[in-house]
């Protein structure tokens, strides 16, 4: 599943493209996604997208009247093509530009999403979610106090939207590592200077993982091929058995919230 920093790169993808661009013709060729794609994202059509944004793993396409809401789902992907390029299989939705280029979502599990938010609103999937991880809004103290009295394991509460959103599985294994905290330690156990560690920390994989990924946005114009996930400099996520890189020690695993976490059972007492 895209996370934070593929959504990220996404968006910086696509905005040189899109910024200031009419929408000449919205076309869905499948509008059965994780949701219906509503009748009212056509209301894009003869408007100029003002603005690309992202808020937590949503694109946001900003316009006069409202903004559409892109979410790439589980194995969605976005490409800045020439209108002409003929449409794959899985290409579900077309946003032709008045550049000549087309936006196009290609999606083959289609858990995706294309929706639509007049002007004035807030979009409901946008409601009770925490602040962005990379701003200042997320800080050691805010993490600690929000952790207070809390026995959810460290690694599910970072990965839980109303915390903070964009934490997804492969960082939250790896923040915990480099912050050197057991990922099944009960979140209200954090001490005030391991919250501002952990934050640090957080910050720092999800701005090194984009700026790794900053060096495929070539691929978004690129008929033969689909952005996808880029290759990244991991610590310990999808290492187990191996070696720790710190101390030596086999790396273990451990299910929490159903998902996989792997952590240095040396380093992360």
């Amino acid at each position: 599943m895209p996370e934070l920093p593929e959504v990220e790169v996404s968006r910086m993808g696509i905005k040189p493209h899109a910024t200031d661009q009419v929408v000449t013709k919205l076309e869905v060729r499948q509008s059965k996604l994780r949701w219906p794609v509503p009748d009212t994202l056509f209301d894009i059509e003869g408007q100029t997208i003002r603005a690309v944004k992202r808020r937590a793993k949503y694109l946001i396409l900003e316009t006069d009247i409202g903004y559409a809401l892109v979410h790439l789902g589980m194995s969605g992907s976005l490409r800045v093509l020439p209108q002409a390029a003929e449409p794959d299989k899985h290409d579900h939705v077309d946003l032709h530009l008045s550049n000549g280029k087309v936006i196009r979502y290609n999606d083959p599990r289609r858990f995706g999403a294309w929706l639509w938010q007049e002007k004035g609103g807030d979009h409901p999937a946008l409601e009770k979610l925490g602040p962005e991880p990379l701003t200042d809004a997320f800080t050691g103290e805010y993490l600690f106090e929000k952790a207070q009295g809390k026995r959810t394991a460290i690694k599910q509460f970072i990965m839980d939207n109303a915390v903070v959103v964009g934490v997804g599985n492969i960082y939250a294994n790896e923040s915990l590592f480099t912050s050197r905290i057991h990922p099944q330690r009960p979140a209200g156990q954090l001490r005030l200077e391991e919250a501002n560690i952990l934050v640090a920390d957080i910050k720092d994989v999800l701005a090194t993982a984009i700026k790794q990924g900053g060096t495929t946005l070539k691929d978004f114009t690129q008929a033969d091929g689909k952005p996808g996930y880029f290759a990244q400099e991991l610590l310990v996520y999808g290492r187990q058995g191996k070696p720790c890189p710190v101390c030596g020690t086999e790396l273990d695993s451990v299910k929490i919230g159903q998902r996989n976490t792997v952590f240095c059972p040396e380093c992360q007492k």
